[in-house]
């Protein structure tokens, strides 16, 4: 019996394993060609076939696309509208999370229901009628409405996720920190908020991500202060097929340089120490 059990243990392992190199590479390998080819010769850049290891890099690709039209600013506005909608978005859903818990009250289930069910509307319902309400308020073509915006796409995860967490802090080590002098504020901020960044941190990603990519409701509620995302979608079919790589790569790099920043706190959530 332990002899049959052994290798379908061993086979049920190598198939995981397979499974996740399968996955890896299916995301790997087109961020990969991205960058090859964002870093190759413009002349070279229809060569076929393609080598794996390129022997040529050449930045022109690149210096091209910076020195496109209005590039580096709609660059720092897809930064901005990141950065406000991380913050907007920790600073609101956390404290909801948290209250949902800590805390029983009437239409508890309800309530957490409704903040998932708005994920489920388009974004063009939300853009829309925005769209006309910020130019009533004097807001539209500005980082800040997209960023209203993003906030409210990301609150319904960051609120379910946040709750999450804080129901995997134990609520004796709050009271503890309570019976040795600390008030309630004092111990949601030196006990749980501490224990609770490696979630934080999985929704701060999310909301990063989520913000940095988001292109419809960016290109409806601007039309000069346009962020990256909402640029390239409006150039794309004007543009060379080397404008196009070297956006996509210029895409790419603010997300993974925002996640390795952030990773050690994500990491943490499976118990993996980083040194």
């Amino acid at each position: 019996m332990s002899k049959t059990f052994l290798p379908s243990r061993l086979i049920g392992r190598g198939f995981t394993y397979l499974t996740a190199i399968l996955i890896v590479l299916w995301i790997l390998i087109p961020i990969y060609l991205i960058t090859v080819a964002a870093f190759t010769p413009r002349e070279m850049i229809y060569d076929f076939p393609k080598e794996l290891v390129p022997k040529v890099f050449s930045t022109d690709t690149m210096r091209f696309f910076l020195g496109a039209y209005k590039v580096l600013e709609s660059f720092r506005n897809s930064v901005i509208v990141a950065i406000i909608s991380v913050v907007l978005s920790i600073t609101i859903g956390a404290p909801a999370g948290y209250a949902l818990a800590r805390y029983a009250f009437r239409g508890k289930d309800v309530y957490s229901i409704a903040i998932l069910s708005t994920r489920a509307f388009p974004v063009v319902i939300l853009s829309i009628p925005l769209a006309v309400t910020f130019i009533r308020w004097g807001m539209y073509d500005s980082v800040f409405s997209v960023a209203l915006l993003h906030v409210a796409m990301a609150l319904p995860t960051t609120i379910l996720v946040t709750s999450s967490v804080f129901l995997g802090v134990s609520r004796e080590l709050e009271e503890a920190a309570m019976t040795l002098g600390c008030s309630h504020l004092q111990a949601v901020l030196r006990v749980v908020l501490p224990l609770s960044l490696p979630g934080l941190a999985a929704s701060a990603i999310f909301t990063f991500v989520l913000s940095w990519n988001e292109v419809f409701a960016a290109t409806i509620l601007t039309l000069f202060n346009r962020t990256l995302p909402a640029l390239l979608i409006v150039q794309i079919d004007q543009s060379p097929i080397a404008y196009r790589f070297a956006g996509g790569f210029f895409i790419l790099i603010p997300a993974v340089v925002f996640m390795f920043f952030i990773r050690k706190y994500l990491f943490t959530l499976w118990g993996i120490t980083l040194k």
